[in-house]
């Protein structure tokens, strides 16, 4: 499975144009119920906001939404959903919210006060890549530890958890192609002593 951009975080950052404030608030979220939930929460936060603005993109169903929520069409959930999209990140949802202070922005005011407004979310989200990892364990004598926990992050993998008991036990997650480079150099390294095994997949953070 292919990987993906999001967010990493929930987060928001604002700013002032024309003595209107523009809020943008982001969160990774992976279904709509979730989007949805979360653009609730905004509305009730900022109930005496002058509009809420949001988009959101899911790799489930493909689903794209956008909202003006008031704002002359096409001059704010579009551009909104726009930013999302240009970034190349799903998963996500964003919410614009705006004070209205007095002054008309027009038209293309608007849009580029609400695409600046997702793009300073975003941004504050942090945007990283996610990419389907296989997740291993394996089990080796104590004195084979040192060489085999040095040579999972040598392949770009990453150790999740390490038990000591008579053996060590070792859970760690690696991408597909690095897991066949490290299980060669495992082989080679105890001279085919020690064998790991897949044991689930899921999408971490590259």
């Amino acid at each position: 499975m292919a990987g993906y951009r999001t967010v990493e975080q929930e987060a928001s950052d604002f700013f002032i144009e024309q003595r209107s404030k523009f809020i943008g608030y982001v969160k990774p979220v992976q279904t709509e119920e979730q989007a949805l939930a979360f653009i609730n929460e905004k509305r009730q936060q900022h109930w005496d906001a002058t509009h809420n603005v949001y988009a959101y993109c899911l790799r489930e169903g493909q689903l794209q939404r956008y909202s003006d929520d008031g704002e002359p069409h096409g001059t704010a959930g579009v551009p909104t959903l726009d930013v999302i999209l240009k970034s190349g990140v799903t998963d996500v949802v964003v919410v614009v919210t705006r004070y209205f202070g007095g002054i008309l922005l027009g038209a293309g005011g608007l849009v580029r006060a609400y695409t600046k407004g997702a793009k300073i979310a975003l941004e504050a989200g942090n945007i990283i890549t996610m990419e389907m990892c296989h997740i291993a364990r394996l089990q080796c004598d104590y004195n084979q530890y040192g060489k085999i926990s040095g040579l999972i992050p040598s392949n770009h993998g990453m150790i999740d958890n390490t038990d000591f008991t008579d053996k060590v036990e070792i859970d760690y997650h690696i991408s597909p192609d690095n897991f066949v480079k490290f299980q060669k150099q495992l082989a080679d390294t105890t001279c085919g002593s020690v064998e790991t095994a897949i044991i689930d997949e899921k999408f971490f953070k590259v």
